[in-house]
Order: structure tokens, then sequence, then C-alpha cells
């Protein structure tokens, strides 16, 4: 059944693929959280993003998102909430501080540089959950590629393949930047990447804010 389907899977990926690698606020996320916090958080965060990617799989297949697409005060609540989020997440990268003299030692993991592993995969799964963007994404593929007559058992296929392929790219992004050596060049500095992060995430919450008005 499911070399019936092929042709159609593979378009379906690569467009989903070339769509991971476009910078966005989950590339900013999984940056900030593997040089501020490591591996573990960036790990964590990256699995939080693939999971994020189910809630977005779960209402196009039941419909919901193109009920959204057609009612505009759905779609417009969907931008604020996405917004509103990544505008807390931004401004609360602003606000860091530089880090205790003892994180400037690499050999030493101070304790307000770890983070809970649930808050690195919440984290995640807001991020890529709450954006609306994804929302389209999934409406506008799910209706030019995959046929009306596929099974949902196959779209469901097609859903946990993009999960994962979300969860390992943004493994792989986190495997880069929470080197030890990448993360050593940022540990004097690593408020500024955050405050850079921060300044992503309120452009991508204003561009979404702004055009939803």
């Amino acid at each position: 059944m499911l070399a019936t389907y092929w042709h159609e899977f593979l378009g379906l990926a690569l467009i989903h693929f070339l769509a991971v690698l476009a910078p966005g606020p989950d590339f900013a996320i999984t940056i900030r959280q593997s040089v501020r916090f490591g591996r573990r958080a960036g790990i964590f965060t990256a699995l939080g993003i693939g999971a994020g990617i189910s809630v977005h799989v779960l209402y196009t297949l039941i419909g919901v998102s193109a009920l959204m697409h057609t009612t505009p005060w759905l779609m417009t609540a969907a931008k604020f909430i996405g917004g509103a989020y990544l505008l807390y997440l931004g401004i609360n990268f602003l606000r860091s501080k530089p880090a205790a003299p003892d994180a400037l030692d690499p050999d030493v993991e101070p304790t307000q540089a770890q983070q809970r592993v649930s808050r690195s995969f919440w984290i995640g799964f807001m991020t890529n959950a709450t954006n609306p963007k994804a929302t389209l994404f999934f409406l506008a593929v799910f209706t030019s590629v995959v046929q009306a007559s596929t099974p949902l058992s196959i779209q469901a296929l097609y859903g946990l393949w993009m999960c994962v392929v979300n969860a390992a790219w943004f493994v792989l992004v986190c495997l880069l930047f929470s080197n030890q050596q990448v993360r050593q060049r940022f540990t004097r500095s690593g408020y500024w990447v955050d405050r850079g992060m921060g300044v992503v995430l309120v452009g991508f919450a204003l561009r979404l804010l702004l055009g939803s008005v």
C-alpha cells in the first residue's frame, strides 16, 4: 500500500525538508538553548520542536486548519497567540544578563546555566506548536501535494515523518552549536547571543502581530 503513495511522499518530504532548512523561530531557539545551556538542553529543545509538529499534523488531519483558513478571525487569533508567545520569549532573552564569574571557566558547569529537560522540551514544543506559519504550510502542502483520496493512516505517517525530520535536523543544529569549542567562544558573551536571538524572535513576533492587524 505504501508503494502506491511513494511519489507523493517524496514530493512532500522534499518540500518539507527545504522548509525546515529555512531559518526561523525554531532555528533561533535551538541555537540559543544549545549555546546558553549546552547539549542536553539543545537536544530536548529539538525533540520538543519535533513533537510540536504533531499539533499541526493533528488539526490538519481532522480538517481544523482548513476551517482556520476559511475563517479569518480564527487565523488572526492563531497569529496573535503565536506572535505573543514569540514576543514573550524574545523579551525574556533581551533581558539576559552576563553570567557569573565562575561561568567564565569552561570546566565549570554553573547552576544558573542548567535547565530542566522538561523546560527545554516545552520551549521547543511551544515555539513550533504556536507558529501560525506552520499552519499555513501544512494547509498549503496537504491541499496541493497530498491527494484527498490518500488514507488518513498514510497522511498520519507523513506527519510522523515530518516530526522525526524536524527533530533530527535541529538535533544536528544543537550538536554544532553545543560543541565545546563553539560554546567556549560564546562563554564570555553568551548573554549577547541571548539578546541577539531575542531581537530575532521579537522581529518574527512583530511581523506576525502587525500582519494580523
